[in-house]
């Protein structure tokens, strides 16, 4: 079974070392892998250290370059999808890590008769210091990211709402087409939401594991979490279903403080104390499991200010969306984005013919070679 490995990338000269020695030594047969790299118009080495992969004989049936113009992940994965000749079709992201039988597992259940698969991507950290792992404290707890079960390992096979690291069949993307162009953090979730529409099911299973780098700084950590929240406030325009409840959380305790803010001005403190006391207790009991599960390290005593830091910016983000939507609707093109989700149908549609049709054409030639034998 041919599997088509993809990635992405947008100035990732930083991690590619370490996820194509994860590609060079994958333990599933190499001359059955198609590796599709997606530079997305990189300005750093990202191109060149593709192009010097590519020029590395790790015995893959092909290593695939493709340029992408536009600084967009959804249009970028929509390249690699277009570029996949692939049976099953996995992505991975740029800074993530892959053990070496991550594509093996991912094979081996979608051979058990599941159409997407995928497991718990627990986060790691690079150039291990105090502060790093501090952020990635924060980063692993339920309390300062998410309670996506996706993010960690599970303990048996469950069905989900979305999947990190997902393998596809083919014939998913020739059924549902390609990632929403009009849409940036949150386009997983909206063509998960559409491959579920469709009748298929999300099977998250407890022998795939693969790894995400945390941020290494509180700043990109800041900005990331403003970003994805901002991405929610815009996606509840475009597709609301495709969210769940969770990805409110922030926005609704931005907004409490602020209303316990108002009232405290008015001299009514009560709701600005009970808010205060019920966060500091879930800070507080957060905070002392980072320090009870975790090798401490002195900075975790900093957790109880970067969590709520990371709350607020995420909440704070998520309003910014939200009043950016009159402006963004206008800019946005669903059109084009229907286009050229059906584009990626019909061209993954195409693929599969023309593979189709070379190996019936293989066939017939090792026929005629055995008959002339």
């Amino acid at each position: 079974m041919l599997v088509s490995l993809c990635m992405i990338a947008y100035n990732e000269e930083r991690v590619l070392n370490g996820l194509f020695r994860d590609f060079s030594t994958q333990d599933y047969p190499h001359d059955q892998i198609e590796i599709v790299l997606v530079d997305s118009s990189s300005t750093d080495n990202t191109h060149k250290m593709m192009t010097e992969f590519k020029n590395t004989d790790y015995g893959f049936s092909d290593v695939v370059i493709v340029e992408c113009p536009k600084k967009n992940q959804a249009a970028s994965w929509n390249c690699a999808i277009m570029s996949a000749h692939g049976d099953v079709i996995i992505r991975v992201d740029a800074h993530a890590r892959i053990p070496r039988n991550f594509v093996s597992r991912n094979i081996y259940n979608i051979n058990l008769g599941e159409k997407v698969v995928g497991g718990g991507r627990p986060n790691i950290t690079s150039d291990v210091s105090p502060w790093k792992l501090t952020l990635l404290a924060a980063e692993e707890s339920l309390f300062g990211s998410s309670v996506a079960s996706y993010r960690r390992p599970t303990a048996k096979r469950e069905y989900m709402d979305s999947l990190f690291h997902a393998a596809y069949k083919r014939e998913v993307f020739e059924t549902v087409g390609g990632f929403n162009e009009t849409l940036g953090r949150t386009e997983d979730n909206e063509l998960h939401y559409r491959i579920r529409q469709a009748g298929y099911k999300l099977c998250c299973c407890p022998d795939i594991i693969s790894y995400q780098h945390t941020r290494n700084s509180l700043r990109d950590m800041i900005k990331q979490k403003f970003s994805n929240g901002k991405w929610i406030g815009l996606t509840v325009s475009s597709c609301p279903k495709c969210l769940s409840y969770y990805h409110f959380a922030p926005m609704i305790f931005v907004g409490l403080i602020v209303i316990s803010i108002i009232f405290a001005c008015f001299g009514f403190f009560l709701p600005l104390q009970i808010l205060a006391i019920l966060y500091a207790m879930f800070d507080i009991v957060n905070t002392v499991g980072c320090f009870a599960t975790k090798t401490i390290q002195p900075q975790f005593i900093l957790l109880p200010f970067i969590f709520p830091i990371l709350h607020i910016s995420y909440g704070i983000g998520t309003y910014a969306g939200l009043l950016k939507i009159p402006f963004w609707k206008k800019k946005r093109n669903d059109a084009y984005a229907d286009k050229q989700i059906e584009k990626v149908k019909n061209k993954v549609k195409k693929n599969t013919k023309k593979r189709q049709q070379l190996e019936k054409e293989i066939e017939k030639q090792k026929e005629k070679e055995s008959k002339s034998k």
